[in-house]
């Protein structure tokens, strides 16, 4: 097993669930929540963000963990069956239950499905706008994994989708899509713009002998700096829609360690170890929480 891969065999999946429900598992990426907590952070931020008193509706944000719990897992569930003829050659990879036969693609689609249920229960908890809003990232959720095959910047296009949350958040409490929404999934697509391309650094060998397109392969040397960019753009919009809604200074104080965090992962990423990659791509689900810190406690205090 390659040292940086993130696919461990002897996680908490293998220890406390029974033999037959841990491909499900594993497919789900249950093991590995990195890719929940980023799909979470953008909601959680934007339903404090449209918080106009007190503490944020807890039930909300229930909701939206659950949600982002089952639908990073059929996010993942459609990468594999679309992946299953690249999962195999790539060493990352080559260990998913559907490359190595612990799931047929039937039973993968069963799965899916009934993640997608358990996704549209969580969804008609909320207003009429929140849902058609939800059902339209549907068009992403089922395209996302094909970019890379067509276009350079795959992830921007994992960006449009895995921000989506900062409409969904706000519309459920609000009622209505307002320019504060706007600028957090703004923020967010240039934070995964910024994470994935670090992310994409682990497997750029593999992707160039495939032919899988991505950031990382396409702006090599460059990366660096592209990467300032990106952060520099995440945070300016992030200070913009605290701005639009009146945080108070102690969002900004503490954003000052958010950028802090973006500046440590520029610095030490080194591009040509995967491992190092895969631990500055990880420590986002840090740099998540500590803007949803800000963004509470500039409103609170």
């Amino acid at each position: 097993m390659p040292t940086h891969t993130d696919m461990a065999m002897d996680g908490w999946v293998d220890r406390w669930l029974p033999a037959r429900v841990r491909p499900y598992a594993r497919l789900m990426r249950l093991d590995r929540p990195i890719g929940t907590w980023l799909l979470l952070w953008p909601c959680l931020w934007s339903v404090a963000l449209a918080t106009q008193t007190g503490w944020p509706n807890i039930w909300f944000l229930l909701l939206f963990a659950l949600g982002a719990i089952v639908m990073r897992g059929a996010g993942c569930v459609i990468n594999d069956l679309y992946d299953r003829d690249i999962d195999g050659k790539v060493e990352r990879t080559r260990l998913r239950p559907l490359v190595s036969g612990e799931i047929s693609q039937a039973q993968a689609l069963a799965l899916l499905f009934f993640l997608l249920l358990i996704g549209l229960v969580v969804l008609l908890q909320f207003n009429a706008l929140t849902i058609w809003i939800g059902v339209a990232s549907l068009l992403l959720v089922f395209t996302y994994p094909l970019a890379k095959r067509v276009i350079w910047a795959p992830q921007l296009v994992l960006g449009l989708t895995f921000n989506w949350g900062a409409l969904l958040g706000w519309t459920a409490l609000r009622g209505s899509l307002d320019w504060p929404s706007g600028l957090l999934y703004a923020a967010g697509i240039f934070w995964t713009l910024f994470y994935d391309t670090i992310y994409a650094h682990q497997d750029k060998k593999d992707d160039a002998l495939l032919g899988v397109k991505s950031l990382a392969l396409y702006l090599g040397a460059a990366s660096r700096c592209w990467l300032a960019c990106f952060a520099v753009a995440a945070l300016c919009l992030l200070t913009a829609a605290a701005a639009v809604t009146g945080e108070g200074l102690a969002f900004y104080a503490i954003m000052a360690l958010a950028g802090l965090h973006m500046l440590w992962q520029l610095v030490t990423a080194r591009f040509d170890d995967p491992a190092n990659c895969l631990m500055r791509f990880r420590s986002n689900r840090d740099f998540g929480l500590i803007v949803f810190v800000a963004i509470l406690m500039g409103r609170l205090l």
